[in-house]
């Protein structure tokens, strides 16, 4: 099985005030750390999907962090724009994707590796997906013959709205993960992410 992954991270940072890819994280930034937990789960090639600011993001990190950077030119029209971008840089042997908004970069390297595991292991189901406390989140695993149906979607539309068309064909991976709903999308909340140990 060969899994892609995408790390969405086009938008503004309007509430953050500064690009979330480049925040520090314990000693990475947001887009290292989300590119070195696909590597490690077995993605690749792992995609960063940039936008605004696109080239002072790109020399602001440190490191060479994706194998392909696809620059949304609309990335104002939201994160289903972001993916659509990045879908264009899935190579056609790919069985699959996985991606995340860069602002999910709490997440524990064990959830990752559990929904590859997860998609690698099973037949018949076209998404795999994080579950805690009863609430679904991040990073999303998906089957390739998903991409036509979200390359489709309208503007206004939603990347839910495909998942949500396929719930009986969906896996849903227990984890004890908060940080698959955390998004650190303003001050206060990467704070928060800041102040919590990040666990393997």
């Amino acid at each position: 099985m060969k899994l892609a992954a995408l790390i969405l991270a086009a938008g503004a940072s309007s509430r953050m005030g500064s690009p979330k890819a480049l925040l520090p994280l314990a000693g990475e930034t947001f887009a290292e750390r989300l590119a070195r937990l696909f590597r490690e789960a077995g993605c690749a090639p792992v995609i960063l999907v940039l936008g605004h600011d696109a080239e002072a993001v790109r020399l602001g990190l440190a490191v060479e962090v994706a194998d392909a950077v696809v620059v949304n030119p609309d990335y104002a029209r939201g994160q289903l724009s972001s993916l659509q971008s990045g879908l264009s840089a899935v190579p056609h042997d790919a069985d699959g994707f996985l991606f995340t908004p860069v602002d999910h970069a709490g997440v524990r390297p064990s959830t990752v590796s559990a929904i590859v595991r997860r998609f690698t292991g099973r037949s018949g189901e076209l998404l795999v997906i994080p579950q805690s406390g009863g609430r679904r989140g991040h990073p999303v695993c998906c089957a390739r013959e998903l991409i036509p149906e979200f390359l489709s979607l309208a503007a206004g539309a939603t990347a839910r709205d495909v998942v949500h068309r396929h719930l009986d064909r969906t896996a849903r991976v227990e984890v004890n993960d908060l940080g698959i709903h955390e998004d650190a999308d303003d001050p206060e909340a990467y704070r928060r992410l800041l102040s919590a140990p990040l666990r393997p």
